[in-house]
């Protein structure tokens, strides 16, 4: 009889361990799916602030939210990009004095100066050419609680945006498009988003979603494995 027992509950445990590596195998196969596929960066505008004549840094947010203060730079770099750390900056420095000299501050308004470089040939997307003057500057002088947003279309128009309000073009450039993958040989991958700085409301951090499968994913397959210890603990101790 007790022989009989502990062949049921070995059979018991089995089943619940052939469970619980189906479980991790199914949770590999889902977090493998959730990472996204290999690109070697992304071609989107990035957006980069400047206070009081620092060097240039990083948006934290993205220029609809931003609200730079009189004497502040803002900058904007068009770039084939793999994240913040590589992330190419504006190729001229952040000059308040230089790019706003002469305008003089009004009441109810601030200035900032506005610096949008448009990359080389290499950042180029495919059947475009960047224009031939590769930086433009200028000083905006706008009501005093504008955005960046705003600022920058004093200086550079048109602008384009697609439907979930990110930054896709400046003055024009690039016409079409908006944050594409490109893949290693530099050709652009199927359509998709990195979240830039010149996304409207980014934070710098941002830049590293997408890496790697989401705490739901990772949270949902723990319980799973969770529940399949759980049933080869009680299974051997009940042999």
């Amino acid at each position: 009889m007790s022989s009989a027992r502990g062949n049921g509950a070995r059979r018991r445990g089995s089943r619940a361990a052939g469970a619980a590596a189906g479980a991790l195998l199914t949770l590999t196969a889902v977090v493998t799916a959730a990472a996204p596929a290999q690109a070697a960066g992304y071609r989107y505008w990035s957006f980069w602030e400047s206070d009081g004549g620092k060097p240039w840094a990083y948006a934290t947010q993205g220029p609809a939210t931003a609200r730079p203060a009189d004497g502040d730079a803002i900058g904007f770099r068009f770039a084939v990009s793999s994240g913040t750390n590589d992330t190419s900056r504006p190729s001229v420095a952040p000059d308040f004095t230089g790019i706003c000299a002469g305008v003089e501050k009004k009441d109810g308004t601030k200035r900032v100066a506005v610096v949008v470089d448009f990359g080389g040939p290499a950042d180029a997307p495919p059947g475009e050419t960047a224009p031939r003057k590769p930086v433009e500057s200028g000083c905006a002088q706008v009501r005093e609680d504008a955005t960046g947003a705003e600022a920058l279309a004093v200086v550079a128009k048109p602008l384009r945006y697609d439907g979930a309000a990110m930054l896709c073009g400046i003055a024009g450039y690039p016409a079409r498009g908006c944050g594409e993958p490109v893949a290693e040989t530099g050709g652009a991958g199927d359509a998709g988003k990195t979240p830039a700085s010149a996304a409207p409301s980014a934070s710098a951090t941002a830049g590293q979603e997408g890496a790697g499968p989401s705490f739901g994913v990772l949270a949902g397959g723990a319980a799973v494995l969770a529940l399949g210890g759980a049933a080869i603990w009680k299974a051997r101790r009940r042999g």
